[in-house]
């Protein structure tokens, strides 16, 4: 991610559940943890950021931390999915990763010429992993995902 490349910030979602998002987002997927604050409106929820190890605007996904909410439905003003871009012939990995770890995916698919695998986080919200055949920036070193 180039910092000064203009884009999104960060998206922000909610968990019923901050130890199942935090296993989920750093345990599978090898996200950051890069801050955990309290919600500025409702300090008694927590806020988590995941990112890349800098923190760096356009790698932030944050969760508001809400026991016991209901499930979302999708619709608008929902974004339709969140993505990660992954090194191509990266899907193959990530399909028994997902396996392993008791994450049930869709078939990869193929969109606009790039494989697309697609799963859920443990609250429901769809996830995708897009095979992208430019260069990224490499994965940070000594994460659970190489």
């Amino acid at each position: 991610m180039n910092p000064s490349m203009p884009g999104i910030h960060h998206i922000t979602a909610i968990t019923a559940d901050a130890q199942k998002n935090v296993d989920f987002y750093c345990g599978v997927l090898g996200q950051r943890l890069v801050k955990l604050t309290v919600n500025f409106d409702d300090p008694g929820s927590y806020h988590l950021y995941y990112g890349d190890a800098l923190g760096w605007p356009g790698t932030i996904l944050t969760f508001f931390a809400w026991p016991g909410v209901p499930r979302g439905r999708v619709g608008p003003p929902q974004l339709t999915a969140t993505s990660y871009a992954a090194p191509a012939g990266a899907l193959e990995f990530w399909s028994r990763r997902l396996k392993d770890h008791r994450v049930e995916a869709q078939a990869s698919v193929t969109r606009f010429g790039e494989q697309v695998l697609s799963f859920a986080d443990p609250d429901g919200m769809k996830v995708e992993i897009v095979a992208n055949r430019q260069e990224g920036v490499p994965a940070p070193a000594g994460g659970p995902v190489p």
